[in-house]
């Protein structure tokens, strides 16, 4: 009896401890991915952690993003063979009924295996599957390390990834099922679109007629991490730095950045889904999911977040 009510309590308090104040779910999470499927919100992240440690993913659902669900472990490196460690910042879209999730791992440097792979399941929870058994992209190309990938499904369809570290972004443009990449009219597999300022991070958005590029600036360690973006009428750029749409706030938090956007279509309201660190932390991995509203001036321009306790 002692047992049957631990267990109900553990799935009361899984269900419903997250309170609708940033941060909106506890524990230490970092980087996520924003997604609305039907009536429910998603939110995929990076268990923040030591690299060793990070071998699995958790997802949280949320029918009104003020009680979330947590999904333990709907990825993790028993399912990723080649994944070891540093598994991070996934990436998530629904096609044809299935449910595909990019992701980064083992923190891959020249020579070695890994960088960004994919995923596939039957529901958003998962469990997902190795769709390759193999990175999708492990080389190094354009000083670009093969991580925090972003798909972007553009208006002809087509499905584009934005990733990199080290202070460089590629874009690609993806095969329809996800196994490979095709080359460009041009021929090119791989363009560089590094705008100034560019870190990691990358995240396309499509409104109005415009595209818009946004990517995290700074240190992810430090309190300078931020967002910025620029605006094109092509998903391929040329991208030129507006502004800062987030950073710290020396009332409310520090290390704002690597972020999503979630639109809801039936609010026509968007969201921005970030990581920051609490104030007093200085802890590189003590990072907290949190979500606010973003919005747009007359002429299109993001307005600068106020990130919310």
């Amino acid at each position: 009896m002692k047992y049957l009510f631990a267990l109900i309590a553990f799935v009361v308090m899984s269900s419903f401890s997250f309170a609708q104040n940033n941060p909106i779910i506890r524990g230490w999470y970092a980087d996520p991915e924003g997604a609305k499927y039907g009536d429910t919100y998603w939110i995929f992240p990076t268990y923040s952690d030591a690299y060793n440690k990070q071998v699995f993913f958790d997802a949280f659902s949320s029918r009104d993003l003020k009680h979330w669900e947590m999904h333990h472990d709907v990825l993790d490196t028993s399912a990723v063979k080649w994944a070891k460690r540093a598994m991070w910042a996934p990436a998530v879209l629904t096609k044809g009924g299935k449910y595909y999730f990019f992701f980064g791992a083992n923190d891959v440097h020249k020579g070695e295996v890994g960088g960004i792979g994919v995923a596939v399941a039957d529901k958003p929870e998962g469990p997902y599957k190795d769709l390759l058994g193999k990175p999708l992209i492990n080389e190094i190309v354009n000083g670009a390390q093969p991580i925090d990938q972003y798909v972007f499904k553009d208006n002809d369809g087509s499905y584009y990834m934005y990733y990199g570290g080290w202070g460089h972004c590629n874009v690609v443009k993806l095969k329809d099922d996800f196994t490979g990449i095709v080359p460009f009219p041009d021929g090119q597999l791989y363009k560089e679109i590094t705008p100034e300022g560019y870190v990691e991070g990358p995240y396309m958005l499509y409104h109005n007629g415009y595209y818009y590029f946004m990517w995290s600036e700074g240190g992810w360690g430090g309190p300078d991490y931020k967002v910025a973006y620029a605006m094109s009428k092509s998903p391929l750029g040329p991208f030129k730095r507006v502004a800062t749409v987030l950073q710290q706030d020396p009332a409310i938090a520090t290390g704002a950045g690597h972020h999503s956007v979630i639109h809801s279509v039936s609010e026509d309201k968007y969201y921005i889904v970030y990581h920051r660190r609490p104030l007093g932390e200085t802890a590189a991995n003590h990072r907290v999911v949190c979500v606010d509203e973003m919005f747009f001036d007359k002429d299109g321009h993001i307005l600068p977040v106020k990130m919310t306790k």
